[in-house]
């Protein structure tokens, strides 16, 4: 018998940070019935103060295929250390609460679970293509 991994069938909200030495964003999934609200914030050093971007819907089942083709329940405890020799990069920390309740979260510097990349790009993807609702 092959292990079928467990898939997203809902989630309340998907927050991730991306920091390194000169930046900080932050971005917001929130379930909203049929739509997904997805916010990206600049982040201010040293008083942690937030400042809206862009904010836009787009389709909560499209969402949902996201997190399950970049396989988001995978990174459940993902602590990824910085590689050795890299002196500079970006860390991460994300926190996600699916499928009544399951909380996940999962950290790195300069190493990322599997399909993050892929995961960054279809957000940036999303906010930059759809109509901004500021």
């Amino acid at each position: 018998m092959l292990f079928k991994p467990e898939k997203i069938t809902s989630y309340d909200e998907i927050n991730y940070r991306i920091f390194g030495m000169r930046m900080q964003r932050e971005y917001e999934i929130i379930s909203k019935g049929s739509v997904a609200e997805v916010s990206e914030y600049s982040v201010s050093f040293g008083n942690d103060r937030r400042t809206l971007e862009r904010r836009v819907l787009c389709d909560n089942e499209m969402m949902i295929e996201i997190l399950n083709v970049c396989g988001l329940m995978r990174w459940d405890g993902f602590s990824g250390n910085q590689p050795r020799g890299v002196l500079d990069g970006e860390m991460f920390t994300l926190s996600a609460i699916v499928n009544d309740r399951r909380i996940i979260r999962a950290q790195g510097s300069q190493n990322f679970p599997k399909n993050f990349p892929e995961f960054r790009r279809e957000i940036d993807s999303i906010l930059a293509e759809n109509n901004s609702i500021m």
